[in-house]
């Protein structure tokens, strides 16, 4: 078995991260997992959350998802999050700002759809800065 796991976090946006590291613990929506090389294959969807790189090439690294999906294999875990920032750059007055926009959002919501998704959005951004 090899001692690492190859890793790639990848956003809409772009690749975020693309390395072997020794763990990754992972926000799934039945409870956090923790992949290590060898893992059993299978895909879990995310909750929001941060997930925690141990043992990466440039050393461990957290990163907060919105949510998205995972696939595991015994060699490879693949992360397709929604939305991912690196827990290192995010800037809590930014994410104060958001979270009041967000609100200001949710009162003026013109449909239950509208307002159960931005209701989500902001549970996921308190989250993120409960995570600071």
């Amino acid at each position: 078995m090899a001692d690492k796991i190859s890793f790639d976090l990848v956003s809409p946006e772009r690749l975020l991260l693309s390395e072997d590291a020794e763990m990754v613990t992972l926000p799934g929506t039945e409870g956090d997992l923790g992949v290590l090389p060898g893992h059993e294959p299978l895909i879990t969807t995310l909750r929001p959350g941060v997930i925690a790189v141990k043992g990466g090439g440039q050393g461990d690294a957290r990163f907060f998802v919105m949510g998205g999906f995972a696939e595991v294999n015994p060699e490879k875990l693949t992360v397709l999050a929604e939305e991912a920032l690196p827990m290192a750059d995010m800037d809590a007055a930014a994410l104060n700002q958001r979270i009041s926009n967000t609100k200001e959002d949710l009162l003026v919501a013109k449909s239950e759809r509208e307002r159960a998704r931005l209701v989500q959005m902001l549970d996921s951004l308190e989250q993120a800065r409960a995570a600071l």
